[in-house]
């Protein structure tokens, strides 16, 4: 089983640390990184790629440090940049012959695969049309069949669903899914949902730094006992939104339904609530 460890990483600009010290060990399955944009996320997948040179500490997959593996560790890479390039005249089929070509795959080895891919991502059926004419969410499903090409052991998924609507999310979460038994697959991402329902760990990251990681379980502990329901008069609402962190809100018979994350109790009547994902990103990522 393929191991990617991050040992005490960091990426400093003059006196700015856009990623402090974040040491973590990665196995087999999705990782989800999660955080608010300008977190480091994306700086940390740089360096992990071999984009961006590490700062301070090393970044190694099974013991050897990266930057002295050269062509053997890129070989275990495939990346989804948030801003995927592509030659908007090309085909689907031709652009994904076209890289395979780059990364030195035979021919022969190439178009099989290429068909392989373009069943995966569900593209099929419009592999002759130029990617010009596709949506966002068929460009973001081009990205993950290019990002495959050569049977990457790492997958490196920055962002993959901005943009998208719900429909394709869903799908392109079923595609990493599906992708995730024998690979290391790292997705960052700002949108709670992407993750809540396919990562096997969970990585917050604020300000450069790891602030929490664990599974679904782990993150949800972290919530527990601080999340709350109350019901309020509609024209009290705006006040406790103003005071708390109001989570959710919705309109009720008797009065304005309030999901708050909060240390104490916000009110004398408010109610304990089980704690989702979203929960412990706000609690985490709150306004203080």
């Amino acid at each position: 089983m393929l191991e990617l460890k991050l040992d005490n990483v960091s990426k400093i600009y003059g006196r700015h640390r856009a990623v402090d010290g974040i040491a973590y060990i990665l196995s087999h399955g999705v990782y989800g990184l999660l955080g608010a944009n300008g977190a480091g996320k994306t700086t940390l997948l740089r360096m992990i790629c071999g984009i961006l040179e590490v700062t301070e500490g090393r970044i190694l997959c099974e013991g050897t440090e990266i930057r002295k593996m050269g062509a053997e560790y890129r070989r275990l890479l495939g990346y989804l940049p948030q801003n995927f390039g592509y030659y908007p005249e090309f085909t689907a089929r031709k652009f994904l012959m076209y890289l395979a070509a780059l990364k030195a795959i035979p021919k022969r080895e190439a178009a099989d695969k290429v068909e392989e891919l373009l069943r995966l991502v569900d593209l099929e059926q419009v592999k002759d049309k130029k990617v010009k004419t596709f949506s966002g969410g068929m460009v973001r499903r081009l990205g993950i069949a290019q990002a495959l090409l050569g049977e990457p052991e790492i997958l490196i998924l920055d962002e993959p669903t901005a943009g998208l609507d719900p429909k394709e999310r869903i799908r392109f979460r079923n595609i990493i899914s599906a992708l995730s038994k024998d690979r290391i697959i790292i997705l960052s991402t700002h949108i709670v949902s992407d993750v809540e329902y396919i990562a096997d760990e969970i990585l917050l990251m604020k300000e450069g730094a790891l602030l929490a990681a664990g599974d679904m379980g782990r993150m949800l502990e972290m919530a527990r006992g601080k999340v709350w329901e109350c019901i309020v008069k509609p024209e009290d609402t705006e006040r406790y939104q103003a005071y708390f962190n109001v989570s959710n809100l919705r309109n009720t018979e008797e009065g304005v339904r309030l999901r708050i994350v909060s240390d104490t109790r916000p009110m004398e009547e408010a109610q304990p609530a089980d704690p989702d994902l979203e929960d412990v990103y706000l609690y985490h990522f709150r306004e203080r």
